[in-house]
């Protein structure tokens, strides 16, 4: 299964509760922190919520 590297390049400061919990979500929460999850439709309608916050990139 493809994975997905995906990192926070900007703060939640100021941002909608439900933009937190999605960061929190993804196992992020501070600027330039890094996980990597599988490509699944769940994980990429938490990027699509959040894509502003976020850099994604195809990991091996």
């Amino acid at each position: 299964m493809a994975k997905l590297k995906i990192t926070q390049i900007r703060s939640t400061i100021d941002r909608i509760l439900p933009q937190k919990r999605t960061i929190e979500a993804l196992g992020l929460g501070k600027i330039n922190r890094t996980v990597i999850h599988n490509d699944t439709p769940q994980i990429r309608g938490m990027i699509q919520a959040v894509s502003h916050l976020i850099k994604v990139e195809k990991s091996k």
